[in-house]
């Protein structure tokens, strides 16, 4: 009945048009710049431009992206009129991107969320979403080296398309959910399986939340500037090769499904994040397994939102 009852909903969403009219393409960044002091707020001028600094268009603006998602709709305001204006931007080549969120007060992830990484696994498609979590301290900005630790020797990667809050709520009704949310953006859940599925009682924190290891951005972008999140495409690459190739269609559970459940639990926050999971071809389902070394290059891409590149170390 519970799984009758979920198809039904979803079904329902996804009939609706998608609640959101397309805006410019607002991409958020936080970055740092040698003639900058601190962090700053920034807008990527479209996917691997360069930046618009924020802070020099409104001083008055907040200078993290935590306190720009908590002042919400004021500051969203401040960043469209900065998008519609001829501003000056910085090269890429001068700027360090950070991650989009740093810092949040949780980083909720889903197991075995889409169709086809349960064919992978030959296990059945959840009823219910599996959640756990990684610790913020896990978070690095986009292209920030991964760091393999002295623990594990299974280190994994997973490509996953992240979703970000942007207003508090707890008990969110799925067809409300969308109103708490700020944007999208990439994500690797890189995952150490020794840790994952033999070590800690087999509970997962432990194997997904060594340092370095949440990579996340270039940018968040924002919900009205995304066709539809449930339909991009979403890849990996180790060393230039597609080791995952996907869609975001697979997904069992949407996002609107998402911050129903994980909501009734927790109180979501301005700048929490929710890891969506990861589709097909992970190493350590392959035969024979293959897990991440030393001078190893991740890049994971999702359509629209952009690329992130990180170096094994």
């Amino acid at each position: 009945m519970l799984v009758s009852c979920r198809r039904l909903l979803t079904a329902l969403l996804q009939a609706q048009k998608w609640p959101f009219q397309r805006s410019r393409n607002m991409r958020l960044v936080q970055f740092q710049a040698p003639h900058l002091m601190g962090p700053h707020l920034g807008l990527e001028s479209g996917n691997d431009g360069g930046v618009i600094n924020l802070n020099a268009f409104d001083p008055t603006l907040p200078k993290t992206m935590m306190e720009f998602l908590e002042q919400g709709e004021a500051t969203l305001s401040v960043a469209r009129r900065a998008l519609a204006a001829q501003l000056p931007v910085l090269p890429r080549s001068e700027v360090t991107f950070l991650a989009p969120v740093t810092r949040p007060d949780k980083v909720v992830c889903v197991g075995m969320n889409y169709v086809d990484h349960c064919k992978e696994q030959n296990v059945p498609v959840p009823k219910e979403p599996i959640i756990f979590s990684k610790f913020a301290s896990s978070i690095v900005g986009p292209y920030d080296e991964v760091i393999l630790p002295p623990l594990s020797q299974e280190v994994d990667w997973e490509v996953e398309l992240a979703v970000i809050i942007g207003r508090k709520g707890k008990h969110i009704k799925a067809t409300d959910a969308m109103a708490h949310v700020a944007g999208f953006t990439v994500a690797h859940d890189v995952s150490a399986r020794d840790w994952q599925m033999r070590r800690n009682g087999k509970q997962w924190l432990l194997g997904k939340t060594f340092d370095t290891f949440c990579p996340l951005g270039p940018a968040l972008v924002t919900k009205d500037s995304i066709a539809d999140p449930h339909n991009l495409k979403i890849c990996c690459r180790v060393n230039g090769e597609v080791v995952q190739s996907s869609n975001t269609n697979q997904m069992v559970f949407k996002t609107e499904e998402l911050i129903a459940w994980v909501s009734q639990f927790v109180t979501l926050y301005p700048g929490d994040v929710i890891l969506t999971g990861t589709p097909p071809g992970v190493g350590v389902f392959r035969k024979p397994p293959v897990f991440l070394k030393k001078g190893d290059e991740v890049q994971c891409e999702i359509e629209e939102l952009g690329v992130i590149i990180n170096k094994v170390v």
